[in-house]
């Protein structure tokens, strides 16, 4: 399996995040790759490919206009307007407030973002498109013939909506790739979030198209963060009605319950009978991960990659969270491991 990476990530590395009202050193954070690429080589996967030049036109088929023009130019208009540190929002347009973008700086951040713990720092926005062609550069490695390819992305991207930011996330780079396929020819593509937390970005993204299948496990919403999306009574609209499929579980939740979900994930997608696959790689369900409550052993997630394997489906691996550092790299190849030897 090749796998797409490049150290441009490095350009995006906030000092600080907000987290129980202390400001801390970010969960998301450039070592997280580093453990990856030492057990991905350990393992002898490291066929490492570079990045194409990032295809603005493929990120826009997916991102409203004025929110790239925003990422692209915000820490230029901050520290203009006289600010110093990285980019925290005061306010939001909250219920009952004018859905309007405001011209000063502050104000456009808090109306093109969902949740604060994200910060925009002067590397940001090159970084999330160094991203964005990570994932683009493995699409099209699966749309040339390969039958698997992961793109080790960071920043990762499935929280990000069409014109939203947050959850650590920029450039939605599952859905720009998931765009990417159905723009290539595929007539119908899947996506399977296994990430802890939901995918709310990649499900509002699709929400009203039967073109593409989102299904995602995840912590249920009345106690995990993204809180405002991710209920197992979301199933699409319009034409996407029946295309959306959320399996939230409680704290807690081993394998066992976890497996299940995934079993009933998998025949959605079966059913679907997809093209090709995209899977949002998050292993904070990991039983140590510090913002997460899942129970998922090291094992497990082995386990689970032959299972994916199983649905015998072109398949792009694209990188999400996971936040327990010293283990991400062992629980990320126990995924791509276990479907290729499945």
């Amino acid at each position: 399996m090749k796998v797409v990476f490049t150290d441009d990530h490095r350009l995006h590395f906030a000092q600080g995040e907000i987290s129980g009202g202390e400001f801390v050193t970010p969960f998301e954070r450039p070592s997280r790759m580093e453990y990856i690429l030492r057990e991905l080589k350990k393992r002898r996967m490291d066929t490492i490919v570079p990045p194409e030049p990032l295809d603005m036109k493929a990120v826009a088929r997916i991102h409203d206009r004025g929110f790239l023009k925003f990422l692209e130019t915000a820490w230029d208009e901050w520290t203009k307007a006289g600010y110093r540190g990285e980019i925290v929002p005061t306010g939001f347009p909250a219920r009952s407030m004018q859905q309007r973008c405001p011209k000063h700086i502050d104000g456009k951040v808090g109306y093109y973002i969902h949740s604060v713990e994200t910060c925009i720092t002067a590397g940001t926005w090159a970084a999330a498109c160094a991203s964005a062609s990570v994932a683009l550069t493995a699409q099209k490695l699966i749309t040339g013939g390969e039958k698997s390819a992961f793109a080790l992305c960071r920043p990762p991207g499935h929280h990000a909506h069409d014109d939203l930011y947050g959850g650590y996330c920029f450039l939605n780079n599952a859905a720009i790739a998931t765009q990417a396929f159905r723009d290539s020819g595929a007539a119908r593509v899947a996506i399977l979030d296994v990430d802890f937390h939901h995918g709310n970005g990649t499900q509002d993204i699709f929400y009203d198209r039967s073109d593409v299948l989102f299904c995602s496990l995840h912590g249920e919403p009345e106690t995990a963060y993204p809180y405002f999306l991710g209920y197992k009574d979301e199933t699409g609209a319009g034409k996407g009605e029946g295309f959306n499929f959320n399996y939230p579980l409680p704290a807690g939740s081993g394998y066992d319950r976890w497996s299940k979900a995934l079993g009933q994930a998998c025949g959605k997608i079966k059913s679907f009978s997809p093209d090709v696959l995209v899977v949002s790689l998050g292993v904070d369900t990991y039983e140590k991960d510090p913002i997460s409550y899942f129970k998922l052993k090291s094992a497990d997630f082995r386990d689970y990659g032959a299972r994916i394997a199983k649905l015998k489906l072109p398949t792009l691996f694209v990188m999400e969270g996971g936040y327990a550092i010293e283990a991400i790299g062992v629980n990320t190849v126990n995924v791509l491991e276990g479907f290729l030897n499945a």
